[in-house]
């Protein structure tokens, strides 16, 4: 059998012929005479497809479509129409049905709209599970967060980084989670199962740092603070061969490496060495829209850790994040985070004690710029999906001196 169809049809006799339709073009069918006989089988994770009379006693074809889409809206659902039921069907099909058929219909022509729906519903079944597959499975969807362009080009990056051989190079500001980026890039590669060593740059000695690699093994050895290392230690390691059975260098930085190399206090060799696979963090500067996203799961992860019910995180809380500019970056908004579920909360309010008009006022510019920002600057598509009449939506952009050109591009 192909696959499973849920008949729905109060006419036994219809049932049955239609029935013996799909176990002949080999096709699992599962009747049932009403609504109520059939609720239980439409789930989300059921794996077939609906085919419905429209006309029954009590809830009709109608309730029935209503039904599905509020349990899966991904559901196929084909309604069978009388002759009179055409344009109940062609409004229907603006509801969301996948189709409908003409009583009585051809068997083919019934058993080619079934299978071109259920090969759509196998499609998203298995793109389900594997996303699922993914987020079980993927480091860097599970431990970066954010909704950002930014923050989904750097998981796209770690994870190229990751699969690639060779020493690496993680750059960000203070606070960015570089050690944290480090870690998923070697959770992410074929090394995962082997050790991740982490050594700080500053103080290391060619006994320590050899210690390291060695324990280290065929794992990962993650180098913070890589301008720190010693000009000697930095000429060891940039002629050190990169063997594929030791330990891969991940070296962590937040300076400008390029200017430290022209400025002669960094070996280029090293420097080229690492920056062939390289992977930048952005700032919570650079993707503002993120901070209420990072802040919540902070918020969960400080709760879960210290025992305690998460605290509301609510819209004059965001105001007051989103009207700081977060110098300390990821680290900072965790420190927040872990204070605000202890009680702590002059840091997640906003400064100079704003009234709740200001407050707002800075969670509606976030939101007017994070749209602008999904969209590339398209001001129509950024109306539309905060459902904004675009006079109104204009006006706002006005009020807080917001261009959509500085979003393109």
């Amino acid at each position: 059998m192909i696959g499973k169809v849920l008949l729905v049809d109060d006419d036994a006799a219809v049932r049955e012929a239609l029935a013996q339709t799909l176990e002949l073009a080999d096709i699992t069918p599962i009747t049932a005479g009403s609504f109520v006989a059939a609720k239980d089988r439409i789930t989300s994770a059921f794996d077939g497809v609906i085919l419905s009379d429209i006309r029954m006693p009590g809830r009709d074809g109608f309730h029935l479509l209503d039904y599905a889409q509020a349990q899966d809206p991904d559901l196929p659902v084909v309604l069978l129409t009388g002759e009179g039921d055409i344009p109940m069907a062609v409004n229907a099909m603006g509801k969301g049905a996948f189709g409908f058929l003409e009583k009585p219909c051809a068997p083919a022509e019934l058993v080619g709209v079934l299978e071109r729906a259920l090969k759509t519903r196998m499609m998203v079944l298995e793109n389900r599970k594997l996303r699922k597959l993914i987020e079980a499975g993927d480091p860097a969807a599970r431990m970066i967060f954010g909704i950002s362009q930014q923050s989904d080009l750097l998981r796209t990056q770690v994870r190229q980084v990751a699969q690639a051989e060779g020493d690496a190079l993680v750059s960000g500001a203070q606070g960015t989670g570089i050690s944290k980026v480090a870690e998923v890039i070697h959770l992410s590669s074929a090394r995962s199962n082997a050790a991740f060593v982490k050594r700080a740059a500053a103080g290391l000695t060619g006994e320590t740092l050899s210690q390291a690699i060695v324990e280290a093994g065929s794992g990962s050895l993650f180098i913070d603070g890589i301008s720190h290392l010693s000009a000697q230690l930095q000429l060891a390691l940039s002629e050190a061969r990169n063997d594929p059975t030791g330990a891969r260098i991940i070296a962590g930085n937040t300076l400008d490496l390029q200017a430290e190399v022209t400025a002669g206090r960094f070996n280029a060799d090293l420097y080229y060495r690492l920056s062939a696979l390289s992977v930048r963090i952005p700032g919570l500067a650079e993707r503002p829209d993120d901070i209420p996203v990072m802040f919540r799961r902070y918020v969960d992860q400080a709760a879960e850790q210290a025992g305690l019910t998460a605290p509301d995180v609510t819209p004059d809380v965001i105001a007051g994040l989103m009207g700081r500019e977060w110098p300390g970056n990821a680290r900072a908004l965790m420190s927040a985070a872990m204070r605000f579920v202890m009680g702590i909360t002059d840091d997640v309010t906003p400064d100079g004690g704003l009234g709740l008009v200001d407050q707002m006022s800075i969670v509606e510019k976030t939101l007017l710029e994070t749209a602008l920002r999904r969209t590339a600057g398209q001001a129509s598509a950024a109306a539309e999906a905060l459902k904004l009449p675009r006079k109104t939506f204009y006006d706002k952009l006005s009020k807080y001196g917001i261009r959509p050109e500085d979003f393109r591009g």
